[in-house]
C-alpha cells in the first residue's frame, strides 16, 4: 500500500479495490461511499459535471488542479441534486471569485450529501486509471480520521460495478412534463420558447437541462417522458420527433425496456429520431448492434471527433463509459463519426431515414459548442417531414 503525503493528519481515505490507498482532506459531506473511478479532463463546469446524471455509479476524479474557485449557483445545476456519488481534487477548493456565486463548494456539497477528497496526486491516480482502466473504490470523509482501512477496501471490493445495470430507472423522471425553457443568455438569463414549435418526445434516460434548453432554443416543443416509457405512450403525443436523452449504466440493461419502444416507433412511424451519448447506444441497440465497456471511457470537454460524411474535426464534450461496437452495425446503419483519440464509434445514422445519433454532448454543458448545430439538424428534418 502507498499513500500520498500529507502536512496534516487526513481527514478523507480513498482506498481502491487492490489496496492502493490515497489520503487527503475531506470537504463536503461526512461518511462513505461505494462506486467506479473516472477522470475528468474538463478545466471548467465541475458543478454540472457533479449534476450530470450520467454519472450515476461513479466517483469523479478531476485533472485540472482549480476545482471551487468559482463556486456554485442555482442556475449551473444540469438536475436537482448532485448525482455523482463524490468528486477528488488536487487542491483544497478555495473561497469562490465570481460574481455569479451563490455558494462554497464545500457548503453546496455538504447540503446535498456528496463526500469529496482534497490533496490527492490525481496526476498519479488519473495514469492508474488509463493503466489499469476504471476502479471500484470506496471514499471516506471523517473529520476525526478514523478509518477502518480494511473495511474500506472490502467495501471497495464489493462494489458490483456498473456492467449488467440498469441505472437510468433511477434517475429518470417519474412522470411526464413539458419543458420551454431556453438556453441561457446575456443579459436576460434563462427565458420560456413562446409560439408553435416541432412536438418532440423526449426520454428521459438521465436528460441533462441543457439538453432541453437546446431542444427547445430550436424551435421544439418538448414533452418529457420517463425511461420507461412504451411506444403507445410516445405515438400518444402525435410527436413530429423523438429524442433519446443521455443516462448512466450499461446500455445493454436499459435496452431490456427501451429497445423494444424504439423499435417499435420506428415500425410504426416515420418521424426523425435523434439521440446522445446513452440515447445513441439505445438506437444502435435498437437497430441491431452491440455495446461494450471501455477500459476507462470518455469524460471531457476537449474530445476530437471526426466527421466521416464531410471530414470536419470538431472538439466536442464527452461522458460515457462504454461504447458502440461499430463492427456490429448492421446493413443500412452508417458510422458517421469517430473518436480521434482512440477511434471509437460516436455516431451512427439510417441510410435511408432521419435517424441518427451522436455518443458525445453537442449542448457542451461544459464544453465547445463545436456541435450544437446538430440540435438545429434535427429541426429542419421535422420541419422536410411534416
Amino acid at each position: 500500500m502507498s499513500a500520498t503525503a500529507q502536512k496534516t493528519p487526513p481527514t478523507a481515505c480513498l482506498a481502491l479495490a487492490d489496496g492502493t490507498l490515497f489520503f487527503g482532506k475531506g470537504f463536503g459531506a461526512t461518511g462513505q461511499t461505494t462506486a467506479e473511478l473516472c477522470f475528468n479532463t474538463a478545466m471548467t463546469g465541475y458543478q454540472e459535471i457533479m449534476t450530470d446524471p450520467s454519472y450515476a455509479g461513479q466517483i469523479v476524479t478531476f485533472t485540472f488542479p482549480h476545482i471551487g474557485n468559482t463556486g456554485v449557483n442555482p442556475e449551473d445545476d444540469e438536475t436537482a441534486d448532485p448525482v455523482a456519488e463524490g468528486m477528488v481534487v488536487k487542491w483544497d477548493p478555495t473561497e469562490p471569485s465570481n460574481w455569479r456565486a451563490t455558494d462554497t463548494l464545500d457548503a453546496w456539497l455538504t447540503r446535498r450529501g456528496r463526500i469529496a477528497i482534497g490533496g490527492v496526486d490525481t496526476r498519479r491516480l488519473t495514469r492508474a486509471i488509463r493503466q489499469q482502466g476504471a476502479p471500484h473504490v470506496a471514499l471516506a470523509h471523517d473529520p476525526e480520521g478514523r478509518f477502518d482501512i480494511e473495511a474500506l477496501v472490502n467495501a471497495a471490493r464489493g462494489f458490483p460495478g456498473l456492467v449488467g445495470r440498469d441505472l437510468a430507472k433511477d434517475v429518470t423522471c417519474t412522470q411526464s412534463y413539458r419543458w420551454d425553457e431556453m438556453r441561457w443568455a446575456w443579459p436576460q438569463g434563462f427565458v420560456r420558447r413562446e409560439g408553435p414549435g416541432h412536438r418532440v418526445v423526449a426520454i428521459d434516460y438521465g436528460a441533462k437541462r441543457n439538453i432541453l434548453r437546446s431542444l427547445a432554443s430550436a424551435g421544439c416543443d418538448v414533452t418529457v417522458l420517463p425511461a420507461t416509457a412504451t411506444a403507445e405512450d410516445v405515438l400518444a403525443q402525435s410527436p413530429d420527433g423523438l429524442f433519446l436523452s443521455n443516462g448512466p449504466g450499461d446500455p445493454a440493461a436499459t435496452g431490456a425496456y427501451a429497445v423494444p419502444m424504439i423499435r417499435e416507433v420506428l415500425d410504426r412511424s416515420r418521424i426523425p429520431v435523434f439521440g446522445i451519448c446513452l440515447g445513441h447506444q439505445m438506437l444502435a441497440l435498437a437497430l441491431g448492434a452491440q455495446t461494450v465497456k471501455m477500459n476507462h471511457g470518455h469524460h471531457g470537454a476537449n474530445h476530437p471527433v471526426k466527421d466521416l460524411e464531410t471530414g470536419k474535426v470538431e472538439i466536442t464534450s464527452m461522458n460515457h463509459g462504454f461504447t458502440v461496437d461499430a463492427q456490429t452495425l448492421p446493413v443500412g446503419v452508417k458510422e458517421t463519426h469517430v473518436s480521434l483519440f482512440d477511434g471509437s464509434n460516436c455516431g451512427i445514422r439510417m441510410a435511408d431515414r432521419p435517424v441518427w445519433s451522436v455518443q458525445y454532448h453537442p449542448e457542451a454543458s461544459p464544453g465547445p459548442m463545436d456541435s450544437y448545430y446538430l440540435f438545429e439538424r434535427f429541426s429542419k428534418a421535422m420541419s422536410e417531414a411534416a
